[in-house]
């Protein structure tokens, strides 16, 4: 099997890089940094080009825009890698017969619901970071048909900056951290998601899965968990969206119901504090 890793250089794409090289897989990882090769994703005859060069069996998208405040401004640029990018891998994997994997977000969801989101509700996203997640959505659907398409929320890992990261950097900083307590989803681990997402691509198992650790929890129960193990002892206090006044509107409850993947892959999630915990441990602490 030929396998290409698209944004290989982020979390998801590094855990997958991790567990190709334990299982003895051969792959080919692309991305903007300088170690990988070049593939700008966002550019339909040179994803073609490309993919007609290597000749993949799979290809997994872990390219992504995720400045979710900074989409506001920069809509275009977000609209182009999450979604017009995400047309142009259809179009490739459709002329190399791959199986395509892309990957969208809990923020597809506006968070009225105010119970778990699953594959058959209908997204109706907040912010303009969320809406060119839906239209990646969207194209790939419109584009090809031979493909997996996940939907996952809160991503964490040791390759790139995410929330738990964040913690732990304002940990060292402040004596005092706020943090939020009507946002409400499920942490990712990208391990977990990795070997998940490894389950669906071995089944070719095709068609749209939320995949999230299982468990729900608010920010400030995320990170509370983690500044408690890592040994803060700063004051925690509780505040709410707010307070913060952010750019992007956010959805208040997005929790994803993982119905489905059990269902057909008979893979469980394991649970978001068992995931910190070996996140943490991964990390050194």
């Amino acid at each position: 099997m030929k396998i290409l890793i698209t944004g290989a250089a982020g979390q998801l794409g590094q855990d997958f890089q991790k567990l190709f090289e334990k299982e003895g897989i051969e792959y080919i990882s692309t991305d903007n940094k300088a170690v990988y090769k070049k593939l700008d994703i966002t550019n339909l005859d040179e994803v073609i080009e490309f993919a007609k060069k290597i000749k993949s069996d799979l290809i997994i998208n872990c390219a992504a825009y995720n400045a979710v405040d900074k989409a506001e401004e920069e809509w275009k640029t977000a609209y182009n890698v999450n979604g017009l990018a995400v047309r142009n891998l259809a179009i490739a994997a459709s002329e190399i017969k791959a199986f395509l994997v892309h990957y969208s977000t809990d923020y597809v969801f506006d968070g009225e619901k105010g119970a778990p989101y699953t594959i058959f509700d209908t997204p109706n996203p907040l912010s303009k970071y969320g809406e060119s997640k839906y239209l990646g959505e969207k194209l790939l659907s419109q584009f090809y048909d031979n493909y997996a398409l996940i939907r996952t929320s809160w991503v964490f890992g040791k390759g790139n900056i995410n929330f738990a990261k964040k913690v732990i950097e304002w940990s060292k900083k402040y004596e005092k951290i706020s943090l939020v307590i009507d946002e409400i989803s499920a942490p990712t681990y990208t391990v977990d998601l990795a070997k998940a997402t490894w389950e669906i691509i071995k089944h070719r198992a095709r068609g749209l899965y939320h995949i999230s650790n299982e468990g729900e929890c608010s920010r400030y129960e995320y990170g509370r968990y983690i500044l408690e193990r890592i040994g803060y002892k700063g004051k925690i206090e509780k505040a709410y969206q707010r307070d913060f006044n952010l750019p992007a509107k956010r959805p208040k409850y997005s929790k994803l119901d993982n119905f489905g993947l059990y269902e057909t892959v008979s893979f469980k999630m394991p649970d978001w504090n068992d995931a910190v915990e070996r996140y943490l441990k991964e990390i050194g602490y």
